[in-house]
C-alpha cells in the first residue's frame, strides 16, 4: 500500500486475525474496495491518517464490529452511516466533528463512544460527555444513541407533519377546486333557466299580441259588416260576402305593401337601390299620366262650358 493512495500493498499482509491495522499510513482515503474483500477483518484501525471524509460507499463494510478514527481530520460522516449496524466500539477522539448524521441513532449495538477533542455542537458535547475511562465511554455511547434517537423521531414527526400538511393542502385544494365547479355548474344552470324564462316571456308575449290583433281584426270586421246589414237586406249565400271581404282584405293587402314600398323607396337609403329606383320612376311616370289627364279634364270642360 502506497502513502497517500491506500492501493499498491495487499492488505492481507496487514491483516491479523480479524484485525487489520492501517493507522499511521498518511492515508487520504479509505481503500474501500479492497476492505470489502476482506470480510474477516471485523477491527480496523484507522487512526492517525489525513481523513478528511469517509466516502459513501464505506457504509457497505458492515461486518465491521470495532472502529477506530482518533485523530484525523473528519468534519462530517456519511449521512447512511447507520448502516453499520453490527458497530459496537467506535473512536473518533481529535476530529473536526461538529455533529453526527441522524442515522447514527440506528447504531443499536453500539456500547462504547469516544467524541473527545471535536468542536461538537454544545448540545451533543454536554449529552456526550467525557471519555476518561471504560464507564464515561459506554456511558456516552448510551446517551448520544438516546440523543440521535430523539432527534430522529423529531424529524420523523416533523416529517409527518409536513405530509399530514401537504395531504391537508391537497384535500383542500380539492375541496376549492370541487366547488368551484359546482359554482359554475350551478351558475350555467341559472344562466339556462333565465334564457329559457326570457323566451317563454317573448313566445307569451308573442302570443298575446297575435291574439290582440285577431280580436282587433275581428272586430273591425264586426263593424264593417253592421252598416251593410243596416242598408240593405241579408244576403242569402254565406259563401259571397266571405269571397269579396277576402277579395277586398288581398287589395287592401296589396295597396299596403305598394305604399310601404313607396314609402321606403322615397324616404330610406334604399332609394338609390335599382329596385327602388325603377318604382320611383314608374310612381313619378304614374303621377304624371294622372296629372296630364286631370289637365285633359279641366280643358274638355271649359269647352263644354264656352
Amino acid at each position: 500500500m502506497s502513502r497517500g493512495s491506500g492501493k499498491g500493498l495487499s492488505l492481507k499482509d496487514k491483516l491479523d486475525g480479524n484485525e487489520l491495522d492501517l493507522s499511521l499510513c498518511d492515508l487520504n482515503e479509505v481503500p474501500v474496495r479492497e476492505l470489502a474483500a476482506l470480510p474477516k477483518a471485523t477491527i480496523l484501525d484507522l487512526s492517525c491518517n489525513n481523513l478528511i471524509s469517509l466516502p459513501s460507499d464505506f457504509c457497505s463494510l458492515m461486518h465491521l464490529v470495532k472502529l477506530d478514527l482518533s485523530k484525523n481530520r473528519l468534519q462530517q460522516l456519511p449521512l447512511d452511516f447507520g448502516r453499520l449496524v453490527n458497530l459496537q466500539h467506535l473512536d473518533l477522539l481529535n476530529n473536526r466533528l461538529v455533529t453526527l448524521p441522524v442515522s447514527f441513532a440506528q447504531l443499536k449495538n453500539l456500547k462504547w463512544l469516544d467524541l473527545k477533542d471535536n468542536p461538537l455542537d454544545p448540545v451533543l458535547a454536554k449529552v456526550a460527555g467525557d471519555c476518561l475511562d471504560e464507564k464515561q465511554c459506554k456511558q456516552a455511547a448510551v446517551k448520544v444513541l438516546q440523543h440521535m434517537k430523539a432527534i430522529q423521531s423529531e424529524q420523523d414527526r416533523q416529517r409527518q407533519r409536513k405530509l399530514q400538511a401537504e395531504r391537508e393542502m391537497e384535500k383542500k385544494r380539492e375541496a376549492e377546486q370541487r366547488a368551484k365547479e359546482a359554482q359554475e355548474r350551478e351558475l350555467r344552470k341559472r344562466e339556462k333557466a333565465e334564457e329559457k324564462e326570457r323566451r317563454r316571456r317573448e313566445y307569451d308575449a308573442q302570443k298575446a299580441a297575435k291574439q290582440e290583433m285577431e280580436k282587433k281584426t275581428k272586430k273591425e270586421t264586426v263593424h264593417t259588416r253592421k252598416p251593410a246589414s243596416s242598408s240593405r237586406p241579408p244576403q242569402p249565400p254565406r259563401h259571397k260576402p266571405s269571397w269579396s271581404r277576402s277579395v277586398l282584405r288581398v287589395l287592401l293587402f296589396v295597396l299596403f305593401c305598394i305604399l310601404c314600398t313607396l314609402a321606403a323607396c322615397k324616404l330610406t337609403e334604399l332609394q338609390h337601390q335599382p329596385l327602388c329606383v325603377s318604382v320611383n320612376t314608374l310612381y313619378e311616370d304614374v303621377v304624371a299620366a294622372l296629372q296630364n289627364h286631370k289637365m285633359l279634364q279641366n280643358m274638355l270642360q271649359h269647352n263644354s262650358q264656352q
